[in-house]
């Protein structure tokens, strides 16, 4: 048998030129991605490097920050910005959760559709409104009812007595991971209410024909199976908690130095470097708040990092069942 020559019509020639573009096109922007991510990080690397060189691990370890004799320390924007984000993740995590239990399971159709649209509402507010609302709003509040009440109630306590020790300031540490919460609080709720959404309606019918309880389905049934978007959306804001600034700069108090109590002021990466980039003078000074941002990028990324390891873990425990 001779085999016959198929014709290549001029329009499938110019379809698949389109092709090449096209995957061409991807490429390239999955590849920018990549190129701006590693300018950045040589940008860092190559502007902090003078204050690592100068002060090489100590740079993390020491928590002196004092631009007069140009010594410099990371570890207490270190601490302030570990401490206040995982506060953040304390109030904001079990909040979003309801909510977005609540808007899936229990809330009746009408009422979904509103209180979406506050949600949405408050992830558009402007970080720096955030910032006066917890200056003027929420500090006083906290320095004349709550700081009080937890100095008296757990101040004696040991071991946990320690976080809350120390004049009620208003503004500080605990101030700055409320403010947090607030912040991240719309993003973690939407993740997690579209990832109970997607869960199949004909496992959580199954489940309540087998007896059990709108607990026992949402625990058993519609977490394990949105439990890889429930982990994005906790890492997606505590990666918003980790990098925010002005808000965190108007309630923090800005005083590098470590205290154990939560009412104290401390300082963050982002809010020291907000602060004192315009005002930095020498080379060292300008460095060291650089440094300070490369601690940042490393930490993000790391956390980033841990959590897709975690959520492939977690995927691979689910093929094996």
């Amino acid at each position: 048998m001779s085999a016959t020559a198929i014709p290549f019509h001029p329009h499938l020639r110019r379809e698949a030129r389109a092709e090449g573009v096209f995957r061409a096109l991807t490429m390239l922007s999955a590849a920018l991605v990549l190129f701006l991510l590693a300018g950045v990080l040589i940008a860092l690397c190559y502007g902090g490097w003078p204050a690592l060189k100068t002060f090489k691990f100590a740079f993390l370890t020491r928590e002196v920050w004092n631009p007069v004799t140009q010594q410099f320390g990371a570890l207490a924007a270190l601490y302030g910005t570990v401490v206040t984000s995982l506060f953040a993740m304390l109030i904001a995590v079990p909040l979003a959760f309801g909510i977005a239990i609540f808007m899936t399971e229990t809330c009746p159709v009408w009422l979904r559709g509103p209180i979406a649209t506050c949600i949405e509402l408050l992830a558009a507010v402007p970080s720096i409104v955030f910032g006066i609302w917890g200056l003027f709003v929420l500090a006083p509040v906290l320095q004349h009812s709550v700081q009080p009440w937890l100095i008296d109630a757990f101040g004696d306590l040991p071991l946990i007595g320690k976080l809350f020790r120390g004049p009620p300031f208003g503004i500080g540490l605990m101030t700055a991971g409320v403010v947090l919460a607030v912040m991240v609080l719309p993003f973690i709720t939407s993740v997690m209410r579209e990832v109970f959404l997607a869960t199949p309606r004909s496992l959580k019918e199954a489940a309540y024909g087998l007896g059990a309880t709108q607990w026992e389905v949402i625990w058993d049934v519609v977490l394990p199976n949105s439990r890889a978007g429930v982990i994005g959306g906790i890492m997606l804001g505590l990666g918003r908690a980790l990098g925010e600034t002005m808000a965190v700069t108007f309630v923090v108090g800005n005083a590098h130095r470590i205290s154990a109590s939560l009412l104290a002021p401390g300082t963050t990466i982002s809010a020291s470097i907000a602060n004192e980039f315009t005002e930095a003078v020498g080379d060292l000074y300008t460095s060291s708040l650089i440094a300070l941002g490369l601690l940042l990028f490393v930490l993000t990324f790391a956390i980033i990092a841990a959590a897709r390891l975690l959520l492939l873990q977690i995927e691979r425990r689910g093929a094996r069942i």
